[in-house]
């Protein structure tokens, strides 16, 4: 599921290097696709992101103490 959600995700950025390569990102249609293009791969990139996460791949990203059902809450 990674491995597609990584290639789902880097096709429309592709999209948006050829819109910028035929010179069209300054019509209104070129915008507009590729607002359209970043909204689909930002979308992908943040399920690769909540994946990582829930894979513990992020050191900084981890789950607070309270998420974790295995250990039990401590106190402060």
């Amino acid at each position: 599921m990674l491995l597609i959600s990584i290639a789902l995700a880097t096709i429309p950025l592709a999209g948006i290097a050829w819109i910028v390569l035929r010179g069209s990102i300054t019509t209104v249609d070129g915008l507009f696709m590729s607002l359209i293009l970043l909204s689909l791969s930002g979308i992908f990139y943040l399920n690769i992101v909540l994946e990582l996460r829930e894979r513990q791949l992020f050191p900084f990203a981890r789950k607070s103490g309270s998420d974790d059902p295995k250990r039990p809450p401590t106190e402060d």
